[in-house]
Parts: C-alpha cells; sequence; structure tokens
C-alpha cells in the first residue's frame, strides 16, 4: 500500500504544509514540483534538479525531508494519486457533471474536444515527433506496439496502419505468452511503441523496462502528466486527455497516432505505395 507520510491525502498538501521546514534549495524543489505538478516528479533525480536548478543530492534530501524513503517511494506516491484520484471517473463526476439534471450539450463536448486538440498540438514537441517517424520508417527496425485496457485500442489501429505501409510491425497483446517473446525477440534494432495514460499499466511499464534493457528503443505515447515509462524512453509524445464528462478521452492521442501515421506514408512515399498495392491486389480474384 501507497502511504504519504504524516497522513496526508495528496503529495501536493504534503508539499504546502512542509515547505516552512525546507531550506531554500530544497524549497525550490518543491515549487518546481509544484510548477508542474505531478508531471515533474514523474522524471529522473536529474531532471527534476535541472528544473529546479538544484543539485541531484538536493532532490534526494528533499525527498528524504519530507518523509520518504526514496525517489522512488516518491514516484510510487504520485503514481497512486494519479490512478486513483486524478485518473478515476468516479472521483470526476461530481465536477465534471455539475450536479446538472439534464445531458450536456453536443457544442458543449464538442468545444472541449476542440481546445483539448488545439493544446495537445501546440504541445507535441516537434523534434520528438520528427524522431518517432524516421523510427517507423526505417526498414531495420522491428516494430513492436502494445497499449493499456483502453489504449490498446489504439495501440491495435496504429499497428494494423503500419502493417499496411511497411513489414515488421506486430502488435503485441497483454497475453503472458505475448510479453514475453516480445522481450525475448528484443534487439537494439527493435522499436517499442507504448500507450499508457493515466491509471498507468505496471504490465506495461514492466513490458517496456525489460525491453529497454536489451536494447530496444522506447516510444511512449501518454498524457500530460507522464507516464513512467517516461524515464527511459526516448520519443515521448504527450496528449491532453481531459474531457467534458466523467472519463478520460483518447481523442486527442488518436488524432497525433493519426498524424504519425499520415508522416510515415510520406517518409516512405513509393516503398509504401508498392506494398499498398500488394495487399490490395493480393486477394483478388482473375
Amino acid at each position: 500500500m501507497t502511504v504519504i507520510p504524516d497522513g496526508h491525502s495528496s503529495v501536493r498538501s504534503l508539499l504546502y504544509a512542509s515547505m516552512d521546514t525546507l531550506s531554500d534549495s530544497e524549497r525550490r524543489v518543491g515549487r518546481a514540483l509544484l510548477a508542474q505538478y505531478p508531471s515533474a516528479g514523474l522524471t529522473t533525480v536529474a531532471e527534476l534538479a535541472g528544473i529546479a536548478g538544484v543539485s541531484p543530492p538536493t532532490v534526494i534530501r528533499f525527498v528524504n525531508r519530507l518523509g520518504f524513503t526514496g525517489f522512488p517511494a516518491l514516484q510510487r506516491a504520485l503514481v497512486h494519486e494519479l490512478n486513483g484520484e486524478l485518473g478515476s471517473p468516479l472521483k470526476q463526476y461530481p465536477e465534471k457533471t455539475h450536479g446538472r439534471g439534464e445531458p450536456s450539450s453536443l457544442r458543449h463536448h464538442g468545444e472541449a474536444f476542440a481546445s483539448m486538440l488545439s493544446t495537445t498540438f501546440d504541445e507535441v514537441p516537434v523534434s520528438e515527433f520528427e524522431s518517432l517517424v524516421r523510427l517507423l520508417s526505417d526498414p531495420s527496425r522491428q516494430v513492436r506496439i502494445t497499449g493499456g485496457r483502453f489504449s490498446r485500442v489504439l495501440a491495435d489501429y496504429t499497428a494494423m496502419h503500419l502493417q499496411i505501409l511497411r513489414a515488421g510491425v506486430e502488435f503485441v497483446r497483454s497475453e503472458d505468452i505475448d510479453q514475453r517473446t516480445a522481450i525475448a525477440d528484443s534487439t537494439s534494432s527493435t522499436v517499442l511503441v507504448v500507450y499508457d495514460y493515466r491509471r498507468y499499466s505496471d504490465v506495461s511499464l514492466r513490458l517496456a523496462r525489460q525491453m529497454s534493457e536489451r536494447g530496444a528503443t522506447i516510444c511512449l505515447f501518454t498524457d500530460n502528466w507522464l507516464s513512467p515509462i517516461a524515464k527511459f524512453a526516448k520519443v515521448v509524445l504527450p496528449s491532453r486527455v481531459d474531457s467534458a464528462s466523467p472519463f478520460d478521452s483518447l481523442m486527442a492521442a488518436m488524432a497525433v497516432s493519426e498524424a504519425a501515421i499520415g508522416a510515415v506514408a510520406d517518409h516512405l512515399g513509393e516503398q509504401g505505395v508498392r506494398r499498398l498495392s500488394v495487399i490490395e491486389s493480393s486477394l483478388d480474384t482473375h
């Protein structure tokens, strides 16, 4: 069970209560974490130190001063908070419905989706997107794609489109044997694309970590809070998920996936066209 020191309900409340007990440099870490809460705490010690403008040992002292046994314990608390509070439809229901007696309007949802799309495409790093496209277009790379409870739909969708454009693409299901063989087959030429959004998947985390340890390049589609997989991913593409309903939306993630598929098609050019032609004509009857 994940426990936040001193009985606080969240790491945020613990931070506010502890500010007066921190040194100046430790307080800078706390402010940096609050400014990018909770994503800054889901990176690495070195990255959080860089954000705060302090040394990595200062981050460790800050974590210990809060009462955590180490940086991993702080991260477990943040992930638990995301999974149990921010990512729960039940927790979001009162806020998102506002006690309405009637259904929200189509226009209300349309405006929320439009804002989600606009913000997502403004925030996706162009360099990360271009790196992903290069990796997925490289014929020497074996591509494996996986997702979580809901995001596996996006993973399967992306895999099916890439299979039309190039060889060497497989969808990794959540079944144990699929995961084990994907790990066993991993080499430095393997690219693992993972879809992981809040209420993050422990299964996807283990798969990504073990494939990374065997040399695979990890590419992550995630939310703006960043999955723990971001710690060892080469490419991270965040999307907004907060919708007008109590349920997180993967619409923006779908749009970014569509953009990546289209960019890979452009990058492959005639090579992709030839493969598509073979696929479309292979089952024709004459």
